[in-house]
């Protein structure tokens, strides 16, 4: 959402609580939608005067793919970046035209930094903000290696926030 406010855009979140509102609010969110009390797509067209929005990033996967096809506005793109309640599940790509000819992908790291020149160019750039102050990365979790299954099992239950490291 930091890099998401520099670019100009106006940018939805999605979140669990009032804590991770107001944190979502802080790094740039304009609007707040609380999805365990909330249907996401039908408040997404509310909030874009049935519009939808051009670009959706779900990291949650199987529970969220059909709300985040359905907040797409037409040729929309579904930018699948993890599948933390699991893989979504196999689906007839006639449903892309159904929904406006959206799009989806899946990115993958290694596909964006094979090349050196524009590895070292994305990295200029994500560090270059970083060092700005322009984009904040706050690591609010920290865990031995030894306590992996505990840090899966609170990413997995949302009981994190900002990023979370292992100490070696």
């Amino acid at each position: 959402s930091q890099w998401a406010k520099l670019l100009g855009l106006n940018v939805i979140g999605t979140v669990s609580s009032e804590a991770k509102a107001e944190i979502a609010r802080a790094h740039g969110c304009d609007e707040i939608i609380y999805y365990s009390r909330e249907d996401v797509a039908p408040r997404v067209r509310e909030l874009t005067n049935d519009k939808g929005v051009s670009v959706v990033f779900d990291s949650v996967g199987k529970d969220t793919f059909m709300g985040s096809l359905d907040s797409l506005k037409r040729r929309g793109l579904l930018v699948c970046v993890g599948t933390a309640s699991g893989k979504i599940p196999p689906f007839d790509p006639a449903i892309l035209a159904r929904k406006g000819s959206a799009y989806i992908t899946r990115p993958g790291l290694a596909d964006y930094i094979a090349d050196p020149a524009e590895k070292q160019e994305l990295v200029d750039e994500l560090f270059g903000h970083v060092a700005a102050g322009r984009i904040k990365i706050e690591i609010n979790q920290r865990y031995a290696l030894e306590d992996a299954i505990q840090a899966h099992q609170d990413l997995e239950s949302r009981k994190t926030t900002g990023s979370s490291i292992f100490t070696i």
